[in-house]
């Protein structure tokens, strides 16, 4: 997995779950072992992610979700 799908999937598990408040995934990372990159709950928040929460993206991803 790529870094941009990670984020992507990150992004996608934040809009689909309703996590608590520091909860869930926060970043990605790329493994030592598979040189893939994994999503983590773990270390600094993702810009990307924090950037989406802030703005209300998210949220509304939610929203859309629900309206299907």
């Amino acid at each position: 997995m790529t870094q941009e799908i990670a984020e992507d999937a990150l992004i996608e598990a934040h809009s689909q779950f309703h996590y608590k408040e520091n909860g869930g995934p926060v970043a990605v990372y790329r493994c030592e072992d598979c040189g893939y990159y994994h999503l983590t709950s773990k270390g600094p928040v993702s810009p990307r992610l924090q950037q989406m929460v802030k703005n209300g993206k998210i949220k509304l991803q939610r929203v859309l979700k629900q309206r299907k």
